[in-house]
């Protein structure tokens, strides 16, 4: 299985310096996609665990809209979108692809606000596996089917109740609808990188993710409590945790097929429950650990048996 390639953007004229858009694309492009997933992957739960601290400042949803709109602020100077150079079938994708950046985040901070990082992660890395079984023909993935099926059925007995501790179910809920968003995410960035060569859509779409979510998460952004550090610290979720991430993800996307995406982000509930616990000191029970454990290895069991299908 082979990467659609994508069209290079175009090289500036003689004597031209370039920009600072062009000279980060072009670092971006020497690197081997497979990188740029998993500094992806590493960044995104550092942001994730320095997210968590600001949601009594700001709550999830207002820490989620401030994130996003200075991350769309941030790739909007970097690769400064022509807007009037887009093709007018691309505007689809692109709001498309910002209703994905949206809700997947939205989902996922409301998600680490009411259940253990790892969990979260674990949950919502069900729909980039969903990706990658759907594509299988092989019935030795009716495996990792079923191993991702005990994941949640392990996680099933620790939802609480109306008065009982354990999961909330309201968290994995959210959990689930972020894994569903991120389901798009993949498949849309795909398409749009196909139709549109450089970072300009990402950057479009981020501002239309921004617009989405800030009318979200204003109430709690304008009851929150501003201060130097609060600030400080969403500008650094903000780069961390979207700008960042989501330009790599983007540079990988253009250059993989959805299911190697899918495969090589099959670490990340680990990555995540053991940022959880030493950032966080997220303590998680032998079931929470089994249902991680689980998924993790569902989801690598189809990256091997996939890759030896394909002979990628």
């Amino acid at each position: 299985m082979t990467a659609t390639p994508s069209a290079a953007p175009a090289a500036p004229g003689p004597g031209a310096a370039p920009t600072s858009g062009a000279l980060l694309e072009r670092l971006l492009g020497r690197m081997p996609p497979s990188g740029l997933v998993l500094l992806a992957l590493l960044s995104i739960q550092l942001g994730a665990a320095l997210a968590t601290r600001l949601f009594e400042a700001f709550g999830p949803a207002g820490t989620v809209s401030f994130r996003i709109v200075f991350a769309a602020l941030v790739l909007t100077a970097a690769f400064r979108p022509r807007v009037r150079a887009v093709p007018r079938g691309c505007w689809p994708w692109i709001l498309l692809l910002g209703a994905a950046i949206a809700g997947m985040n939205l989902c996922f901070y409301e998600a680490i606000a009411r259940i253990p990082l790892g969990v979260a992660v674990a949950v919502e890395f069900l729909g980039p596996l969903a990706i990658a079984l759907a594509t299988s023909r092989r019935l030795l993935d009716l495996l990792w089917i079923l191993l991702a099926a005990a994941g949640l059925w392990l996680l099933t007995p620790q939802i609480a109740g109306a008065t009982g501790g354990g999961l909330d179910r309201t968290g994995l809920l959210f959990a689930l609808s972020g894994g569903l968003c991120w389901t798009g995410f993949i498949l849309v960035s795909r398409q749009l990188g196909r139709r549109l060569p450089g970072h300009g859509g990402l950057a479009l779409a981020m501002i239309a993710a921004a617009a989405i979510s800030l009318p979200i998460g204003l109430p709690a952004i304008a009851a929150g409590s501003f201060g130097w550090l609060a600030l400080a610290g969403a500008v650094a979720v903000a780069l961390l945790s979207t700008a960042f991430p989501f330009s790599l993800e983007y540079a990988a996307l253009r250059r993989l097929p959805p299911r190697t995406y899918a495969v090589l982000v099959t670490l990340e509930p680990a990555v995540a429950s053991l940022v959880g616990v030493l950032l966080l000191a997220q303590g998680l029970s032998p079931a929470s650990l089994g249902a991680v454990a689980a998924i993790t290895v569902a989801a690598l069991g189809a990256t091997l048996s996939g890759r030896g299908a394909t002979g990628t």
